[in-house]
């Protein structure tokens, strides 16, 4: 059919529009509703990270470790035990002395406590072993010429009935004689703020699962020691605290607030020992064998020293530098005379 005329053509056009508007199927634009972004013009830099320098452990204020350490001779007789502040060293060396017996060279820097102790007197082996640390060194006394030499280094020495030591030691009553001198620890360092802080002396890894001994190691459950007659430590890995926890001849060995000893990563350091005028003499520089546990595991090691100031340097069987887990350390200086006898993993 066709139209004709205005009213047709005027029909016609209506027609098409329609029919274009009934085949029309995209929506009409629908305005954003998101916001525009805002850009910062301006970068913060984050606040470096620190880190403990014996410890490996992350610290949120630098400021924290900005003293210097404070090693002690402490005391491991049994009439010495529980020990004072043992549980929150950052490293602690455990080497033979007369009779059978061991002490410790205890170091704290990142945690101290408000006293320290017992100690005691300095042997012929102490200034290799404190020396890398700098600082101050705590104890009793000794013989004049062990003394001597630990006054040779560039360690603060300071003793127990000196003049410059009247307040900061003293002798408590809960314990007897000669095993009852005490420190009172932060009073000693801030005598001496101007010393510097350590320098770092392990390599760490940045958690427990990037550690050497842990990716690398035989899993163990610990390890049992002999460095001398009377001196029988042993090591065992407890997974719930990620902990290597400390017994001494078969029993718990605690600290005096009642916790058992424990520490991130054992070193067992076998060296000789010489006799220096009666007094057994661990022979630090130079090399020699090792054995590093970290998180459950075991590894082996090669460690080696090349002077008095130098820390010892650990490296595993193809000569790689041995990294620990964050946190604090034991070395277990057992002679080659003693034992060191892996316990199998369960």
């Amino acid at each position: 059919m066709q139209l004709r005329g205005r009213r047709g053509l005027g029909i016609a056009v209506l027609m098409a529009v329609a029919a274009v508007s009934a085949g029309c199927t995209s929506p009409e634009p629908v305005a954003s509703s998101s916001p525009t972004p805002e850009y910062v013009s301006t970068y913060e830099t984050p606040p470096p990270v620190a880190y403990a320098p014996l410890t490996g452990v992350a610290v949120e204020d630098p400021a924290t470790l900005a003293h210097p350490s404070l090693a002690a001779k402490i005391d491991n007789h049994p009439d010495a035990r529980p020990q004072v502040g043992l549980q929150a060293t950052d490293l602690v060396f455990e080497e033979l002395v007369e009779g059978g017996l061991t002490r410790y060279v205890a170091v704290w820097h990142s945690n101290v406590p408000a006293e320290i102790g017992p100690i005691r007197s300095i042997r012929p082996m102490d200034p290799d072993i404190i020396s890398p640390f700098g600082g101050i060194v705590a104890y009793s006394g000794g013989q004049l010429r062990f003394v001597a030499i630990m006054q040779q280094t560039d360690v603060y020495n300071a003793i127990h009935g000196q003049k410059d030591t009247a307040d900061v030691m003293y002798r408590t009553k809960t314990k007897a004689a000669p095993h009852n001198v005490l420190v009172k620890a932060p009073e000693l360092i801030g005598m001496h703020a101007e010393l510097a802080p350590p320098p770092q002396q392990y390599s760490y890894a940045d958690a427990m699962a990037g550690a050497t001994a842990t990716r690398e190691g035989q899993p163990v459950a610990g390890v049992d020691l002999v460095l001398g007659g009377s001196a029988h430590p042993s090591w065992r890995w407890d997974a719930a605290s990620g902990r290597w926890l400390r017994l001494q001849d078969g029993a718990v060995d605690s600290d005096s607030n009642g916790a058992q000893l424990s520490a991130a990563n054992v070193v067992v350091v076998r060296v000789p020992i010489s006799n220096d005028g009666g007094v057994p003499k661990t022979e630090l520089i130079g090399a020699g064998e090792a054995w590093v546990l970290s998180g459950g595991g075991m590894v082996h090691a090669n460690w080696s020293k090349t002077d008095r100031t130098a820390p010892i340097r650990l490296v595993d069987d193809t000569g790689a530098v041995i990294r620990l887990a964050p946190g604090n350390s034991w070395f277990e200086l057992v002679p080659n005379s003693g034992s060191v006898t892996p316990v199998p993993a369960a």
